[in-house]
């Protein structure tokens, strides 16, 4: 059985990190990585997908999960138009602002809140989200290499204050790519499918791999 003591009840609210991100098939490759790299630097990742109650409304749950985590991590590279409704999708921006407003009104606690904002181009923002002007944006260019050189870059500066190191980015990728050369495989012991994974499923098989491969 997959288990470990980061279970989703013993992180604190310094070691959890809130994912702001799409939940699309087309990103679930930055997703994974993004959840593999917050495990592998001694984090616990949490996202709207950790519940499936139907009775809670969703902004609510939003206001929860945020108000656990200490980090936050917002990919606000998804602003395009909706080919459908022609429309954009502004959900990662409108949660990105509700993080820096808990931040900045919450109490001592929550002041102490530090996100990293992701984007596919570096200064493609301020063209739809001007605002943002003076964050410091980390472009990934939809690569996952990239997107995890920049969270292990982001959450090292974080364990450094307590005196632990972090492999570099290029370490904690090629350990995702042994990961994910034995998820597959994971998947079908547990009887899962590897590519309709629950959020939940798939964080408790990168604590399981990450336990037995520690650094």
């Amino acid at each position: 059985m997959v288990t470990s003591s980061q279970d989703a009840t013993s992180p604190t609210y310094d070691d959890n990190v809130f994912l702001n991100v799409p939940f699309d098939r087309q990103y679930r490759s930055l997703f994974r990585a993004l959840v593999f790299a917050v495990q592998d630097c001694g984090f616990q990742a949490r996202c709207a997908l950790e519940s499936s109650d139907g009775s809670v409304v969703r902004v609510d749950k939003l206001y929860d999960i945020i108000g656990d985590c200490k980090y936050g991590i917002h990919d606000i590279s998804r602003t395009s138009l909706d080919p459908k409704s022609g429309l954009p999708r502004f959900n990662m921006p409108l949660e990105l602002g509700v993080f820096l407003g808990a931040k900045r009104f919450g109490d001592t606690v929550h002041r102490r809140k530090n996100c990293l904002v992701l984007d596919r181009l570096k200064f493609r923002y301020q063209k739809f989200c001007s605002d943002l002007a003076g964050q410091d944006i980390r472009a990934h260019g939809n690569k996952v290499a990239l997107a995890i050189g920049a969270v292990r870059d982001w959450l090292s500066d974080a364990r450094r204050q307590s005196g632990a190191m972090v492999p570099g980015g290029r370490k904690i990728a090629d350990r995702y790519d042994e990961f994910t050369r034995y998820l597959p495989g994971a998947c079908r012991v547990y009887s899962l499918d590897a590519n309709d994974l629950t959020f939940l499923d798939f964080r408790t098989l990168v604590i399981g791999w990450l336990d037995a491969h520690q650094w």
